[in-house]
Formats: C-alpha cells, sequence, structure tokens
C-alpha cells in the first residue's frame, strides 16, 4: 500500500543512487583508462559530484510527477547532463585544471559522463515503474463533508488516475449528494449494502464508493494508503475516535485535508483550513521567533548588496537597451501591499510600453501585447526583478516570500479568497514558493492557487526551504521559464 509520503522516499533514493552511480562510473573510468582505482579523498572529486547532482536538479531530474514520462523524463536528463559537462569543461579551461590531475584529463571525464547517462536513465526507469506500481494500490478512505470531499478527490484523481476513494458521510450528506448527480447506481459492497458509487463529474469514467459513517467500523478492517478527515462535527468525532485510534495503531496514516495536501502537493488551499486549525497547527515559526526574522532580514541585505556589485555592469546594459528598444523611462515603479498591509512603492526594470495601462488597470496576460521586446527577454529571465534589489535593501522586501500584489486586486482577492491576508504576515519576495511551482498568476483563481504554495511556505519556512526556492529560481532563469 502506498503512503503519500513516498514520493519524498523516491526523491531520496534517486540523490543517493545518484552520489552512488558518480563514484562508481569515475572508478570504472580509471580502471579502464589508467588501470588503477581512484582516489576517495579527492576534493576535485566532489566537487564534480555535487555539479552533476546539481545540474540533474536543475534539469528536474529529482521531480517525482516526471519519473512516469520516458519521453519527457529522457528530454530533461540529457539536457541536464549536456549543460552540466558543458559548465564543468568550461570551468576547467578557465581555472587553468586540464590535464593538471587524472580526474579532469586523459578522457576521464567523457567515459565517466558515458557510463553516468546509462546509469540516470536506468535509476528512473527502475524508480518509474516502481512509482506507477505502488500508485496501483492507493485507497483512501474519506470521513467527512461530501460536497468539499469529492471536490478534493477530483483534484487528486487528475494526478493520480489509478488511486480509489471511499467516503464516508452522514446520511443527510449522503441523500443530498445522491440526489445531485445525474449519474448513480447502487452497488452491493461486501461491507454494507447501502454503499453506493457514483460517477465523478469532472472524472466520468471513474467512481467513487459512498457510505455512511456509521459503518466506520466494517471499513475498518480493510487496508488503506490513509485516512482523510474533513468537517467532521465534535460529537460525530467523539463517536469514532476509538475506530481512529485502531487504526493509527496498525500503522495508517490519519490527515485532514489541508495536512494532506501539504505532505502531497507542498501547498495548503485556503479552502481546507478554519480557524481552528490557524490556531493549533505546528510551524510557523518565523512568526513565533524573531531571531528566525532578524536572521532572515540580516542575510536578505547582504546577499542583495552582493547582488547588486555583481549585477551592476548587466544592469547598465539592461538600462541601454530598454531605452533604444522603446520610449519611456528605464525603470517602472508600482506601490504594492507589504508586511501587515502596508503598502511601499516597488522598482522594476520597464518591460512594457510607457502607456501599459491606458485603458486601466488589468492583469498580465500571457504573451501580452503591452510587453516590449526587451521586455520579453527581461521577464522570461526574470532580469527585470533586478532593481527590487533595492527595496530588500530598504527593508520593504526580502529576497524570498509571496509575490507583493497590488492594493488594487487585493480589495477583490480578500471579498473571493478565504485567509487571503495571511500572505503578510512575512515580507513579500522577489522570488518565493508560489513563483517557482505555479505559473504566473493572471486571475483570481491564480492567485488562490499561488496563496496555497505561499501557506506552505510561510508555515514550513527553514533556511533550507529558503536555499531550494533559490535553487528553482536559478532554474527558472536558466531555462527561461518566467513571465
Amino acid at each position: 500500500m502506498s503512503s503519500p509520503i513516498f514520493p519524498r522516499v523516491f526523491t531520496w533514493l534517486l540523490f543517493i543512487s545518484d552520489f552512488i552511480g558518480l563514484i562508481l562510473c569515475f572508478n570504472l573510468a580509471f580502471v579502464l583508462r589508467l588501470e588503477q582505482f581512484l582516489d576517495l579523498r579527492s576534493p576535485l572529486l566532489y566537487g564534480l559530484i555535487i555539479i552533476y547532482l546539481l545540474g540533474l536538479y536543475i534539469s528536474d531530474g529529482y521531480k517525482f510527477s516526471k519519473l512516469g514520462s520516458q519521453f519527457r523524463l529522457f528530454d530533461q536528463l540529457m539536457l541536464g547532463i549536456l549543460a552540466t559537462v558543458t559548465a564543468i569543461t568550461a570551468l576547467i579551461y578557465l581555472t587553468g585544471l586540464w590535464g593538471s590531475q587524472p580526474l579532469v584529463g586523459r578522457g576521464i571525464l567523457l567515459i565517466s559522463v558515458i557510463f553516468f547517462t546509462i546509469w540516470v536513465i536506468a535509476s528512473r526507469t527502475i524508480v518509474g515503474k516502481w512509482i506507477n506500481k505502488s500508485q496501483e494500490y492507493s485507497r483512501f478512505l474519506i470521513l467527512g463533508s461530501s460536497n468539499k470531499a469529492l471536490s478534493f478527490r477530483d483534484k487528486y484523481q487528475l494526478q493520480q488516475r489509478t488511486a480509489q476513494f471511499v467516503l464516508l458521510t452522514d446520511n443527510q450528506e449522503k441523500g443530498s449528494l445522491l440526489h445531485q448527480q445525474h449519474y448513480w447506481q447502487n452497488s452491493y459492497n461486501n461491507q454494507t449494502a447501502l454503499a453506493t458509487e457514483i460517477k465523478s463529474p469532472v472524472l466520468a469514467d471513474h467512481r467513487i464508493t459512498i457510505d455512511s459513517i456509521d459503518n466506520l467500523h466494517r471499513w475498518c478492517k480493510q487496508s488503506w494508503s490513509g485516512i482523510l478527515i474533513d468537517d467532521i462535527s465534535h460529537n460525530l468525532l467523539e463517536k469514532i475516535v476509538r475506530n481512529l485510534m485502531t487504526m493509527r495503531l496498525k500503522g495508517i496514516y490519519i490527515y485532514n485535508l489541508a495536512d494532506f495536501c501539504e505532505q502531497v502537493w507542498h501547498k495548503i488551499p485556503p479552502a481546507y483550513i478554519k480557524d481552528d486549525w490557524v490556531a493549533f497547527a505546528s510551524g510557523f515559526s518565523i512568526l513565533h521567533h524573531p531571531v528566525h526574522a532578524k536572521l532572515k532580514q540580516t542575510l536578505d541585505v547582504a546577499i542583495a548588496f552582493c547582488l547588486l556589485g555583481l549585477t551592476f555592469p548587466l544592469m547598465i546594459i539592461v538600462a541601454i537597451a530598454i531605452k533604444l528598444d522603446s520610449p519611456g523611462s528605464i525603470f517602472y515603479s508600482q506601490v504594492r501591499t507589504g508586511l501587515n498591509g502596508q503598502q511601499f512603492r516597488v522598482y522594476k526594470f520597464r518591460s512594457m510600453q510607457q502607456d501599459a495601462e491606458k485603458m486601466g488597470l488589468q492583469w498580465t496576460k500571457k504573451r501580452d501585447p503591452r510587453i516590449t521586446r526587451v521586455g520579453y527577454v527581461l521577464r522570461v529571465t526574470r532580469i527585470d526583478e533586478l532593481p527590487q534589489l533595492w527595496n530588500v535593501i530598504k527593508g520593504n522586501m526580502s529576497l524570498i516570500g509571496p509575490r507583493p500584489e497590488r492594493p488594487e486586486f487585493d480589495l477583490d482577492l480578500r471579498r473571493e479568497i478565504p485567509y487571503y491576508d495571511l500572505r503578510y504576515l512575512v515580507k513579500p519576495g522577489i522570488t518565493g514558493w508560489a513563483q517557482v511551482c505555479y505559473p504566473y498568476g493572471a486571475s483570481v483563481e491564480d492567485a488562490y492557487q499561488k496563496l496555497a504554495y505561499d501557506l506552505y511556505y510561510i508555515k514550513n519556512y527553514s533556511l533550507g526551504l529558503d536555499f531550494v526556492i533559490a535553487l528553482k529560481t536559478f532554474r527558472v532563469i536558466i531555462l527561461g521559464k518566467g513571465r
């Protein structure tokens, strides 16, 4: 029975496998070329290994959702390995290391990369088949409100179509649900004759079994990947808590919907949380410990100064290109909402026509005609965000955090999206978890999805997560995935 924790296990297995594989491939190249074994104490060896692993990470070589697609997997891995080898070769020549050590001479790198390419493709193929096999047996028992549970189930099964669900709800909810469905049929079940199967409105070829929560004791006898709880009254929870305790002691994971989404999708949809969840959930260390916030601010300012110095020549070139490409100012400023709802002025390189908002306020669309030729390049590489380093130094922003939104949009989003203001409990960032996990937002639905990622970041903040976001941002820049 597969568990939602398994994606992380597979990722770490691949990471360890690649580390071991690199050592074995370098050793094999040494034996074939020099008839001797590799010196495992060489710092250069581990430097090369780190570069290889970073290259695979940047090219999505450890992304669980892509392991099932063999064609896309091969394409991504080839891109990652080719880019990594190119970077290593350039680094060796620039540093004068070529030929100075056996590890970077006499064809060792070429032979090792050939063997490692075979190793990487083979390991991903095996893990992909293992994942697909394990997903065939995913079964979840959902306890609670029917409509919200069915909505969650449809979203989950769009990604994991082989998963099976059984929904246990009270008889009133069950009757209401069946009355709403156009397609349903009675189904005898070896647990109870009252169980009913209905077709999904989103996935018409899939059915979900509906039963009364009074029959939980019968369903407890089966094996489950997890138990999901949503909108259960206190009185009803008291009735079933002993059954839940028994299942927990059998090793079955028990989640509410918000915690399940946090574990599996690394986001927390606002629709699945309530005031009591916000009050009692673990995490949110950046809000409770001022030391964390101070350390983050100190690092932000120090890194922003360094980046400003390193990118200053590039910024001069960008300024000239903007001026030559279209009439208007080089920089663009705009009022945004920041920490605790305070407004501030954010600075960017101008990427649109000077009169971009002559028709009024509007969301930025994909391939927006208002974007200039130079502006398009600036956006896909995120270079247009560089002036915001000044906002970081001033203390208005952080390097990493939720994207600052315009106050005019905030008014509508607060009305449409529950718990929207939670994103302003921390400073907004130049980049963030939502920015690297979700495409550019251009609607209320996009804002809802990005808030789900922002809530995950705020709840799970750590310097390690900031480092992961920095790496993902670097990948976005390299692959030109910005907008």
